[in-house]
C-alpha cells in the first residue's frame, strides 16, 4: 500500500513541477514581452557626434630588434 502512495506522490509532484515550470515560463515570457514593448527612453544620438574626435596612432614608428647573444 505504501508503494502505491509513493507512486501517486511522484505523479502529483511531477504534475506540480510541470505546473510550476509552466508558470515560470509564462512569467519570463511576459517579462520579455514587456521589455521588448518598451521604447528606449533617452538620447537617440541621431546626430552621430562622438566623444572621441582626433584619434592617432603611435607617436613614433616602433623598432623591433633581434635579441643578440
Amino acid at each position: 500500500m505504501q508503494h502505491a502512495r509513493g507512486v501517486r506522490m511522484v505523479v502529483i509532484m511531477s504534475t506540480d513541477d510541470t505546473t510550476a515550470s509552466d508558470e515560470m515560463k509564462r512569467k519570463f515570457k511576459e517579462a520579455l514581452e514587456k521589455k521588448n514593448a518598451q521604447q528606449r527612453v533617452g538620447e537617440a544620438h541621431l546626430d552621430g557626434d562622438s566623444a572621441i574626435h582626433g584619434t592617432h596612432g603611435a607617436v613614433t614608428k616602433r623598432e623591433f630588434r633581434r635579441k643578440s647573444g
